[in-house]
């Protein structure tokens, strides 16, 4: 049985939104939307008008943003975080970006506390290796789901102290939570080095 314990990064955000000498930049560089190909993630996920979303270790908003412009303001976007200096960087964001279907909650780290029944997407995009209670957290999020919801992991080959973690520990992991893999692709960046997995709650 894996492990479900893992170590927790932290990350400093800035107190704007400028971007200018902040470690924001390793969020929202040039180019990742080309090199993640975020546009057929979202195709796959099922992200489109009127869809409610989660974005699950939003970070500084980089998915939260693109997600809400997708969904239009028929959807909705749940920005889920475990920083509080995460969260005001996001409304802030979101309020400069005169997004108004974006709800931001400061989590549990086991616990995304997202209202039961509603969500039809889930991405987990390079937090999942971060994550101390995978499994936990995987089974504190099924009650959230509507049927039918697809949850997105994306993160790096790794063993999880190299901002990474093995696709294998994932899907075992997933399974142990209850979820079954349903897609898996490899285009996600051109180096090989990242992986999409798509579950389903069984």
């Amino acid at each position: 049985m894996a492990c479900d314990q893992r170590s927790v990064i932290e990350v400093h955000f800035p107190s704007d939104t400028s971007g200018e000498n902040s470690h924001i930049n390793i969020f929202d560089s040039p180019g990742r939307d080309e090199r993640l190909q975020i546009n057929r993630v979202m195709k796959i996920l099922g992200v489109s008008p009127g869809k409610v979303v989660a974005d699950i270790g939003a970070g500084s908003g980089w998915y939260t943003v693109r997600a809400a412009k997708r969904v239009t303001e028929t959807g909705l976007i749940y920005a889920v975080e475990i920083n509080p200096e995460a969260i005001r960087y996001i409304n802030l964001r979101i309020q400069k970006e005169h997004l108004h279907n974006v709800k931001t909650i400061l989590s549990k780290p086991d616990d995304p506390l997202l209202p039961a029944d509603k969500i039809d997407s889930v991405l987990l995009l390079k937090t999942y290796h971060e994550v101390a209670k995978p499994v936990t957290l995987l089974r504190n999020l099924r009650a959230s789901l509507r049927t039918g919801a697809k949850v997105g992991v994306i993160d790096r080959k790794g063993n999880g102290e190299n901002h990474g973690v093995a696709r294998d520990v994932v899907i075992r992991e997933a399974s142990q939570a209850g979820y079954t893999l349903q897609e898996q692709y490899d285009f996600v960046k051109g180096d090989s080095m990242d992986y999409f997995l798509v579950f389903t709650a069984k």
